[in-house]
């Protein structure tokens, strides 16, 4: 049986089938695509260009406070039709979209502004500056026109760039992502009902077009429509924008990640102690069972092997047990990767294996990182000296670490910023980074606009 997918296009709902896509086991229908609908032209401002941010930010609150209460059920609706077609576990895309409407609070969005922009002066007209010269001017943080290619493997996502689209004042095009069709258009048919054909709503398009299709994005992507692409998702996706960016039309890159854990000998104090890391490093391990860019995957750490096999031991029993953003059962590991696995359970001691196959979590130690990538609730534990020993193995697609004790995030945070690394949090707390912090190493708002001069 076809899903139906609706598109949303500056304000309205438009469905239909003309179009299909996927696999035999998994079709979609959507709508066909008029590109002409899709773009906004650019001899006039954009719907919300002049919104005062006041405006914007209070109908911003009062989606989110829609979004948690759903009383026409379009998250509801949304949930279930992506539990069809989803990797993920029903029960954490229940609690991912019970707390969509988290992503839309007051303070989160003075944060952002402050932190990202220098204040909502810029973004609401000229702010008076003076140069290092007594040169007078104004500028502006001017509201762009943007295409983001949305990653799908947490709702989360569509809910940060519909937000930060809003607080730019932007024309924002969304490429739906086809491992989560209805996410996007959910929280924009809210803020919908909350306020029809406002400006920020007609500021907004989410549609689905197949990925790479040459027909579709070499007409749109273009600086005569759009200033710049934002681009989520793996290294075959960025590639394929890339492609199209030249002068006028600039990528801002979410690019895909990896994460790691760095333990001090200091969990090993006590087995209280060791079993409250062992809880905090399956926490980072496990966003949206391991499919998240902040999830740990290599996890370093200083002890004798001894005492190192018996972290692994309580980690592989904590990667079993659920958690908001993670099930009891994760994804079926590939035969392939299961193959190699059960090559190194033959290299003991070297090498040493707890779990099964059985989606509940593996975890191997090891004295060196494995040569495959850990997925679905695999964590490799890796034996060092000391935590400065793990950094060589760290680089620019290292995003986040997470590291125990946090007293020791000093001796290692230059370091790893040196390395490439763009978060250092407290082991336990990679979900994020939250409202107002940089976000792979660069702020998206100021990113996002434009700036403009006006001197004198």
């Amino acid at each position: 049986m076809k899903v139906s997918v609706s598109h949303f296009i500056k304000g309205d709902i438009v469905t239909g089938s003309a179009m299909e896509y996927g696999p035999a086991h998994a079709r979609f229908a959507t709508p066909n695509l008029d590109l002409d609908t899709l773009t906004w032209p650019r001899t006039e401002p954009g719907p919300a260009f002049d919104v005062p941010l006041a405006e914007i930010k209070d109908l911003l609150v009062a989606t989110g406070e829609r979004l948690t209460k759903d009383p026409s059920g379009l998250l509801a609706e949304a949930c279930e039709q992506l539990k069809r077609v989803s990797t993920l576990d029903a029960g954490v895309l229940e609690r991912a979209y019970a707390t969509l409407g988290f992503a839309f609070t007051r303070g989160g969005f003075d944060a952002q502004i402050e932190q990202e922009l220098g204040g909502p002066e810029v973004l609401d007209g000229w702010k008076e500056i003076v140069s290092g010269t007594g040169q007078i001017g104004r500028i502006r943080a001017f509201p762009p026109r943007l295409v983001h290619i949305l990653a799908g493997n947490a709702p989360g996502v569509a809910a940060l760039s519909i937000v930060r689209g809003a607080l730019t004042k932007s024309v924002n095009l969304l490429k739906l992502p086809s491992n989560d069709l209805f996410s996007a258009t959910a929280i924009l048919r809210t803020m919908a009902e909350v306020a029809p054909r406002h400006p920020v709503v007609r500021s907004f398009s989410a549609v689905y077009w197949r990925g790479g299709d040459e027909r579709v994005e070499s007409m749109l992507f273009r600086p005569q429509f759009f200033d710049k692409l934002v681009a989520w998702g793996g290294e075959s996706a960025l590639r394929s924008a890339k492609n199209y960016i030249g002068p006028g039309f600039e990528l801002v890159a979410f690019d895909p990640k990896t994460s790691i854990s760095m333990i001090g000998r200091e969990a090993f104090i006590s087995s209280t102690v060791l079993n409250e890391v062992a809880v905090a490093g399956a926490t980072d391990a496990t966003p949206f069972n391991q499919q998240a860019c902040v999830s740990s995957r290599i996890q370093y750490i200083e002890g004798s092997v001894e005492e190192i096999d018996r972290y692994c031991e309580l980690l592989q029993q904590q990667l079993g047990v659920e958690r908001p953003t993670c099930s009891v059962v994760g994804p079926e590991v590939p035969s392939e990767l299961r193959e190699q696995i059960e090559v190194l359970a033959d290299f003991e001691p070297d090498y040493r294996v707890w779990g099964k196959f059985d989606g509940k979590g593996l975890v191997i130690r090891s004295h060196e990182p494995v040569d495959f990538y850990p997925d679905g609730k695999i964590v490799n534990v890796v034996v060092v000296r000391s935590l400065k020993e793990a950094i060589r193995y760290v680089n620019v697609a290292t995003q986040t670490v997470g590291v125990y004790p946090p007293e020791r995030k000093a001796e290692v945070r230059d370091l790893l910023a040196s390395a490439g690394v763009q978060r250092v949090v407290t082991l336990g707390k990679a979900l994020g980074p939250g409202p107002g912090f940089a976000h792979d190493g660069f702020y998206p708002l100021h990113r996002f606009v434009r700036w403009v001069n006006d001197e004198d």
